[in-house]
Parts: structure tokens; sequence; C-alpha cells
């Protein structure tokens, strides 16, 4: 997933447009490090959507408290009221990322339900194989006939020794 943070001086244009390529979930996030770093007084951060800065409603706070000490602000185009060079925005900045900690959490449970209801049908929660049945055959014939290492016979097939070991095991 592809999340993009703009540094727009106050009296300019978008200086510096920052893009993460990997989850924003998962830490670190060294765009937004160097973001934060590069932050000079007078800067607004604006933001596509809030949920593309942060996860949590400790992470928008924190991200926020951190733009604030640089002097600089922090707007969001998706939610116009989430603008923190205005004292309005600051107040509904709080508000928000209370209601986005809470719709994380509803989105984690009902995700949590239908694992278990497909578990309790025996339904695999799993990606499907980029192995098919005629790879996992051709791997173990070449394994078993000619001696190859799996490591091998998996960059053979384009995949990894892992998902290899997998599909012969299953």
């Amino acid at each position: 997933m592809r999340s993009a943070f703009g540094v727009k001086p106050t009296i300019t244009g978008i200086a510096h447009i920052f893009e993460e390529d990997a989850s924003e979930a998962q830490p670190p996030r060294p765009e937004l490090t160097r973001m934060l770093d590069d932050l000079r007084a007078g800067d607004v951060v604006t933001v596509t959507c809030l949920d593309r800065l942060a996860r949590s409603r400790h992470d928008v706070l924190a991200i926020a408290v951190r733009i604030k000490q640089a002097t600089a602000g922090l707007r969001s185009l998706a939610e116009p009221w989430a603008d923190t060079t205005t004292p309005g925005g600051r107040s509904m900045l709080t508000v928000l990322a209370g209601i986005l900690d809470f719709e994380r959490g509803l989105i984690a449970e009902r995700t949590s339900a239908v694992r278990t209801a497909a578990r309790a049908q025996c339904v695999k929660c799993r990606r499907s194989s980029v192995l098919s049945d005629e790879h996992i055959a051709q791997a173990q014939k070449l394994i078993d006939q000619k001696n190859k290492p799996i490591a091998k016979v998996a960059r053979f097939l384009s995949g990894h020794r892992s998902t290899l070991y997998r599909a012969l095991d299953g």
C-alpha cells in the first residue's frame, strides 16, 4: 500500500512529497520519520487522508505533537476540519483520532469474527498457493528422482523454499 505526505511551506505550493511503499501499520516508516525530521517552522504537512498518516489514535496524536513541536501545521484534504493551523481544527483532530481508533477496532473485531466463523466451518483462512498441483508434482519428482535441493527447486519454480515445504507437506 502506498501512502503520501506532503510538506507545504505556507507561501508556496507543495515543496516535498514523501511516499511509503510498505504497510503503514508496520513500523519502521522511514519516509514519515524523514518528513518529521525535515519540518521547519511554518510548514504545513498535508495528507490525503488521516488514516494514511497514522493507524491509531495514539499515532495521530503523537505525530500531531511532533508537528506542533516543529511549529508546523497539519492539514488533511479528505477531512477539511482536521486542520491544526486553526483552533477548531486542533480540537476536531482530537475527536477524529478517537473515531479513527474506534473504527479500526471495529474492523479488527469484524475480521476476527469472520475468521472464527470460517474456522468453525473448516475453511482455511489464507492465500491460495502460488504453486499449482503440476508445480508441486514436478517439484516432488525433481527432489525424489534427481536429488535436487529444495532451495534450487523452489528457485526453479520462482518461489520460496518455505512455500515449497508447505506445499509438499500439505
